[in-house]
């Protein structure tokens, strides 16, 4: 089981990244996936979440309206669009894969920096 994710970096306040989490080693549509964050100090925190084939999803106020979650079953890739960034957005990204009580999988993290 593989968790890769990517598209992390320094962006200005404001601006927009794309991050990518793509999938090996287990049904990836059978799999709700999310992406939590972490910054120094802190609690990780639930960013976003989808269900396994997409038709619902569900965010953090924090990130309402900015952020974007997709689901790609074919690519087995999760996406997290964030548009508007600010600094306290600044953390460490991670995606989960989740089925029930007992399948739970994270990626290594990318980091994201939003600074000017």
């Amino acid at each position: 089981v593989q968790l890769v994710e990517s598209g992390g970096g320094l962006v200005q306040p404001g601006g927009s990244l794309r991050l990518s989490c793509a999938a090996s080693g287990f049904t990836f549509s059978n799999y709700a996936m999310r992406w939590l964050r972490q910054a120094p100090g802190k609690e990780r925190e639930l960013v976003a979440g989808i269900s396994s084939y997409g038709g619902s999803t569900v965010y953090a106020d924090s990130v309402k309206g900015r952020f974007t979650i997709s689901k790609d079953n074919a690519k087995k890739t999760v996406y997290l669009q964030m548009n508007s960034l600010k600094p306290e957005d600044t953390a460490a990204y991670y995606c989960n894969a989740r089925r029930g009580s007992s399948d739970d999988y994270w990626g290594q993290g990318t980091q994201v920096t939003v600074s000017s």
